[in-house]
């Protein structure tokens, strides 16, 4: 049930990495990354919570390396894991050593906190004779202090030096297996930032609003953050920061891409209208019971809820299936031709019923067993006739019919 995308922008070429089975720039699939949030020492815990972020659509799960536990952690995670695992590091480059000898298969370094030459230069090499690509994670928040003075503050020229200075001492050991990202909590700073470093360089850009906080501010910020540099063809992978559960992260991730035709959608997109006074139903209710019962059924199907007939099937034709509400029934369509109509209260379950046997039969299939005369009857229950009086302010009865309209004298004679 899918139809081809349409590109939003051509996306900026970069060069290619492979982060484990995952490639990342050179025109490859746009990826999902998140973070755990358990201590990396519990190796049971972190595994349950990554095979719940790649189900939820995350491609790349990043686990802090923090200490000489989490090391050994990492050890006990990565044969286990159902995605590549990328080891975080600060300060200490023996965590990224240690990482490595872990199995990881990509590396995050920040490189206004591991500031020595001699040890990013060591972490690079040994990166390099593993195959381990690295991330160049510049953070508005942590600059190298003395790239913060020099351009007086956290400015995007500041970001894209940060990471400019760490290329060039990858580049000493001869090792450009990178990505970059120069992320910050303030949008516009981030999006700049952002567009300096495509302009700069042609490696793959991680893309992600840091410490966005809470949702839905979270997922505001994030969207605007993402989406805008999506948008211009900028980014090859990207992650929501947010205050909240992980697999939040990943779930807006996936979707953000899926409904900018950046992936292919795996599950329901659903259409509603945001109702209005003419609906016939309460759609904000019919909408959720609708999301709620077919996410469920892991259905790769574009869904509309209509509240009137105004807006459904005709706004709604693209969709694959859908209804539309008449006077306490429901129009049941398929590609905007209507198939069935059902009672108000039947309306979830008909459209739930109908949407499992499109996915399995296929849509001439369910086109040929539409119920005979439903176009007819969807057609009626939308021509009934209003009601064809009313009374009016200050008692008076207003009469409605066609063109001719005729005011009644006042109940009360003054």
């Amino acid at each position: 049930m899918t139809r081809p995308s349409l590109q939003i922008a051509q996306r900026r070429p970069t060069r290619q990495i492979r982060i484990g089975s995952v490639l990342v720039g050179g025109g490859a699939p746009i990826s999902v990354q998140s973070m755990t949030t358990t201590k990396t020492r519990d190796v049971e815990g972190t595994l349950s919570q990554i095979w719940a972020l790649a189900a939820a659509g995350a491609d790349i799960v990043r686990c802090t390396c923090n200490d000489s536990d989490a090391a050994a952690g990492l050890a006990g995670i990565v044969p286990r894991s159902p995605v590549p695992i990328v080891a975080d590091v600060h300060y200490h480059y023996e965590m990224a050593l240690a990482a490595l000898e872990a199995g990881v298969q990509g590396l995050r370094l920040n490189p206004g906190n591991l500031r020595k030459p001699q040890e990013i230069k060591l972490v690079a090499t040994e990166a390099k004779a593993r195959g381990v690509p690295i991330r160049i994670g510049v953070n508005a928040g942590s600059l190298h202090p003395d790239i913060e003075r020099r351009y007086g503050g956290a400015t995007p020229e500041a970001l894209v030096a940060s990471a400019r200075q760490e290329l060039e001492y990858f580049a000493e050991v001869d090792f450009y297996d990178v990505k970059i990202s120069v992320k910050a909590s303030s949008v516009p700073l981030m999006v700049e930032a952002y567009r300096l470093a495509a302009d700069t360089f042609d490696y793959p850009l991680h893309l992600g609003v840091t410490e966005a906080g809470p949702p839905p501010d979270g997922l505001l910020k994030g969207t605007a953050g993402i989406a805008a540099l999506l948008a211009e063809g900028i980014g090859d992978t990207i992650r929501y920061s947010l205050t909240a559960d992980p697999v939040e992260e990943a779930r807006a991730g996936r979707r953000l891409l899926e409904v900018m035709g950046l992936r292919e959608r795996k599950g329901i997109d659903l259409v509603a209208c945001p109702s209005c006074g003419r609906s016939e139903i309460d759609v904000i209710k019919v909408a959720k019971a609708a999301e709620e019962a077919l996410a469920e059924r892991n259905l790769s199907l574009q869904v509309a809820v209509m509240g009137c007939v105004v807006n459904g099937p005709g706004e709604a034709r693209e969709a694959d299936i859908g209804i539309a509400a008449g006077r306490h029934r429901g129009h049941l369509f398929i590609k905007g031709k209507i198939v069935r109509v059902v009672s108000e209260d039947a309306m979830v379950d008909a459209l739930v019923e109908e949407a499992e046997k499109l996915a399995a039969e296929g849509v001439e299939a369910r086109l040929a067993a539409a119920d005979p005369g439903a176009e007819e009857e969807a057609d009626a229950d939308g021509k009934e006739p209003f009601v064809s009086s009313a009374v009016g302010p200050n008692g008076v009865a207003v009469q409605l019919g066609g063109a001719k309209r005729t005011q009644a004298t006042h109940l009360e004679q003054s």
